[in-house]
């Protein structure tokens, strides 16, 4: 069996390689956000290879399968929502700041290496928990975490499959979806995707003290998904383009699903 750093150091380049084969093909196709799907596949990687040079437990057996069932799901998705789109406009906006003469290698360490150290850093608490020696049998720690994964991993499903289908119908165009789990937060996805990385965690408190200190890792996500590249990024952005997104704001909780709430001056909706 390897050593926890030999597995480590062997992630760190399995990650690596991910982030340089892509971005040699955003190069070539103009494209840095290509990267986009590939994010959780990099989790997956990590997951994976672990386990194999660990070796297979119950506890470890489950972890893999609610990493891979998240991982290939979500790369699905955001796979087939990007087929025939343009660069997305947030990349599209770095681009023209840097100049295109440029940024082919400035998108290398702003995109590609950074996203790369994020996935090792966040995956800690996988590897942690897939590099558990046996027996790591199964406790209510890794029930519970299972609980709350499903749970988050509902609502980010959910709220993509609710989005897809509403921007299908051409009659949606330019409205906003206010029903459904969108109904109860204006960010679903978001607010499910940082509820599965709690239940991951969970899974592993029952290893002490090494499993509880990774407690960082959800949280950087949770941060990472509401204050950087998701819900105040999104809100910003809609509020500005979007015609009745701000009414849509003070009504409609923005993270954590609750009650909606009435503006003053209105009748409840």
């Amino acid at each position: 069996m390897n050593s926890a750093m030999d597995v480590f150091w062997s992630n760190v380049a399995l990650e690596s390689g991910l982030m340089i084969v892509l971005w040699i093909v955003s190069v070539i196709r103009r494209d840095a956000s290509i990267v986009d799907p590939w994010w959780s596949i990099g989790f997956v990687l990590i997951g994976a290879n672990t386990a194999w040079q660990t070796g297979l437990t119950p506890g470890k057996s489950l972890l893999l399968a609610l990493l891979i069932t998240w991982g290939v799901r979500l790369w699905l998705h955001l796979l087939v929502r990007s087929i025939g789109k343009p660069e997305d406009v947030r990349y599209q906006a770095f681009r023209q700041k840097y100049g295109p003469g440029r940024y082919w290698w400035v998108s290398f360490f702003q995109v590609f290496v950074l996203q790369g150290m994020l996935v090792v850093v966040i995956s800690a608490p996988l590897q942690v928990i897939l590099g558990a020696p046996a027996p790591d049998d199964l406790t209510w720690w890794d029930a519970v975490g299972t609980a709350v994964f499903v749970v988050g991993f509902g609502f980010e499903a959910l709220g993509d499959w609710q989005l897809t289908e509403f921007r299908r119908n051409p009659a949606n165009r330019g409205r906003i979806l206010d029903s459904g789990v969108w109904r109860l937060t204006r960010h679903p996805n978001y607010f499910g995707d940082a509820l599965l990385w709690w239940g991951f965690w969970l899974c592993g408190v029952d290893l002490g003290v090494d499993g509880a200190l990774t407690v960082f890792a959800p949280a950087l996500m949770t941060f990472l998904l509401v204050q950087v590249s998701g819900v105040r990024m999104l809100d910003r952005h809609l509020a500005a383009t979007r015609p009745g997104y701000a009414e849509y704001m003070e009504r409609t909780p923005g993270f954590v699903p609750g009650f909606r709430r009435t503006p003053a001056g209105q009748a409840p909706v």
